[in-house]
């Protein structure tokens, strides 16, 4: 006897939702509906076999559905959530999201789904430099945390039921309250993104008086400010969802750098060493090769001799293995000394296969 398929549907095909649907396709008993509003994605997603089906009616793509994954940005997440408790959805249905902030969806949903619906709050913390379906892959959230933020008194077994089904996503599922959650977050990923944006700012205001700050912040200071490049309007969203705990934060941060103002104006050489080599510490014990809530630089620097043909020759090396790079850039380059190409890869491991293809014919190779 066959065994009944089990129903995905996925509002919401970008790089997320996209990555999911193309999880859940490893389980062949496993079909999975996309819901967007544009269907030039849907049919992206379709072409690119990301879904099995696509639909711009919301109640087409849930009616079958056992589980709902909500993937789109946040304040959208909310209007669906309303939307759900209009439509006909199956009495088992588990309905999770993806939103980076937790606890005022979990709220929410906790006050607007039906009573046969069981709410499961996610956060899948791995993302990329690419956005869309076309950047799906099922393997972009191998190995990183997938955070479930289940209410109390939510059924166990449904939670076992969804950690089993993301097992697919090769992530790993783990299980805290929402607040904590909107807390860890808020001091890893969105207070981060607030200061990597006000570095910016400071810059970019004095350079209006002296354009050698732009020149000069090339290098370093484009590496340790990558995500103020990040969508504005679905920072502000977060930022705004997780209030509370971002003014913690930033009081937190004010007392800190305060405190670093305070060792310079007294002119403390031994607690100004302190200070960074607390923080070097730390740092430095942080796990290298783990996906965490920020997405990780997937950088290799090689030294390279300064004349025609050495671009030409590691990207020739590179393409006949068919290791996927996202970007070059020289950097540091004088004349008859060594110069420094930056290569971006696709993924951690096509950083791993590059790294080890240009060691072996010789080339210095490192990270950061």
């Amino acid at each position: 006897m066959e065994m009944k398929k089990t129903t995905i549907a996925v509002i919401g095909v970008g790089l997320i939702g996209g990555s999911i649907a193309l999880s859940m396709r490893r389980d062949p008993n496993i079909r999975v509906v996309g819901y967007d509003v544009r269907q030039d994605c849907l049919d992206k997603a379709l072409t690119l076999g990301v879904i099995h089906a696509g639909t711009t009616d919301l109640q087409t793509a849930v009616r079958e559905a056992n589980v709902i994954f909500l993937a789109s940005p946040v304040e959208q997440i909310f209007a669906t959530l309303h939307l759900l408790t209009e439509l006909d959805l199956q009495e088992d249905v588990i309905v999770t999201d993806v939103g980076s902030t937790k606890s005022n969806i979990v709220a929410q949903a906790l006050e607007v789904i039906p009573e046969h619906v069981t709410f499961i709050g996610g956060h899948p913390m791995a993302g990329s430099h690419k956005s869309g379906v076309e950047a799906a892959s099922d393997r972009l959230m191998e190995n990183a945390y997938y955070v479930l933020t289940p209410a109390p008194g939510t059924s166990k077994e449904k939670i076992e039921r969804l950690t089993e089904m993301l097992s697919l996503t090769r992530a790993k599922v783990v299980h805290m309250d929402a607040n904590t959650h909107d807390q860890v977050v808020g001091a890893v990923s969105h207070f981060p993104h607030v200061l990597a944006s006000a570095l910016v700012n400071l810059v970019a205001g004095y350079d209006d008086e002296n354009a050698w700050h732009a020149r000069l912040a090339a290098g370093g200071f484009r590496d340790i400010t990558r995500i103020a490049s990040s969508n504005p309007r679905m920072w502000r969203d977060v930022l705004l969802q997780n209030r509370d705990h971002i003014l913690k934060i930033a009081n937190d941060w004010a007392s800190a750098l305060q405190n670093v103002v305070t060792l310079v104006e007294k002119g403390d050489p031994d607690g100004i060493e302190h200070f960074f080599k607390t923080a070097r510490d730390f740092r430095d014990g942080l796990p290298e090769r783990k996906a965490g809530a920020l997405p990780p630089l997937n950088d290799l620097y090689i030294d390279i001799p300064d004349h025609p043909g050495e671009i030409g020759r590691i990207t020739t090396l590179l393409g006949a293995r068919q290791i996927n790079i996202t970007n070059l850039q020289i950097r540091e380059t004088r004349e008859d000394i060594y110069g420094a190409l930056r290569i971006t890869f696709q993924s951690q491991e096509e950083l791993e296969k590059g790294e080890e293809l240009l060691r072996y014919f010789d080339y210095n190779v490192y990270k950061r």
